[in-house]
């Protein structure tokens, strides 16, 4: 750890607040860490840790909150299906993200809103009742089916390419959390644009194209779905204080942040 992150976290101690000062890291041993909580002590997590659990570099909030409540971030985990979808996909993203918005946590609170919005906003368009297909269709009187609607592929594809720039802003972001998010993020950019493109393949009558983007899309978001999974492990065995834990990568010491830059530039 740097000297910089080794001093704020001293002075800024996250889960636990008594009277004596202890610091727990990744490395810390289980046993030691449960008979130092359980005692007294002042518990503050590392940088890193912060990281691993929050999936947000570490930062300075008002009040209590992280030390009194549930780390919110493993809510945010999607699933196949209409249902899921919304419940999964969306309603559990959305409950995610206004928990990262309580504990101060701007980054997921942003991500796993806007993703969560982007599941109802799917599965409403996926079902039938909102006409969404049918409302495009050249001949509303038959059920449509895709290639009848191919003013609906062509604006649809362009709400998948700006998902696309939005894991894009997203992916640059997380160079400042760890490999593994990083990775979900950057590789959903192609995938979506992947997507996209299958959709406008589609508007032009070009189904063959479309179905070799929609299986280039498909085998990305598989490999993002086992990315997902695993943080989601680690996310849950550090929180829990497991003796295994799974590594993410850990980043911000690689890319430092502007504070670290300007507190840096002081000390010289």
């Amino acid at each position: 750890m740097s000297g910089n992150q080794g001093n704020y976290a001293a002075s800024e101690p996250l889960e636990k607040d008594f009277s004596n000062g202890y610091h727990l890291n990744e490395q810390h041993d289980p046993d030691d860490a449960l008979r130092k909580i359980n005692t007294a002590g002042s518990i503050s997590i590392s940088p890193e840790l912060f990281e691993k659990i929050y999936l947000s570099p570490q930062n300075k909030v008002a009040g209590d909150l992280r030390k009194t409540v549930g780390n919110p971030t493993p809510f945010s985990s999607g699933a196949a299906g209409l249902g899921t979808y919304v419940a999964f996909g969306g309603i559990l993203m959305l409950i995610g993200g206004i928990g990262e918005w309580i504990l101060g946590n701007t980054f997921p609170c942003v991500v796993f809103g806007s993703f969560g919005s982007f599941w109802i906003a799917f599965s409403l368009t996926l079902m039938p009742y909102t006409g969404a297909y049918a409302s495009f269709a050249t001949d509303p009187a038959e059920p449509a089916t895709g290639l009848e609607t191919p003013d609906f592929n062509a604006s649809w594809a362009f709400f998948l390419l700006f998902m696309g720039v939005l894991c894009l802003v997203y992916s640059i972001c997380a160079l400042r959390t760890n490999l593994v998010l990083f990775l979900i993020l950057f590789l959903l950019v192609p995938a979506f644009c992947c997507l996209a493109a299958a959709y406008w393949n589609l508007a032009l009558g070009k189904t063959l194209a479309a179905h070799h983007c929609t299986i280039a899309g498909g085998a990305l978001t598989f490999v993002v779905s086992m990315l997902g999974w695993y943080i989601f492990a680690a996310i849950l065995l550090a929180a829990v204080d497991f003796p295994l834990s799974l590594p993410v990568f850990d980043l911000s010491h690689i890319i430092k942040g502007a504070s670290d830059k300007k507190s840096a530039e002081g000390e010289v």
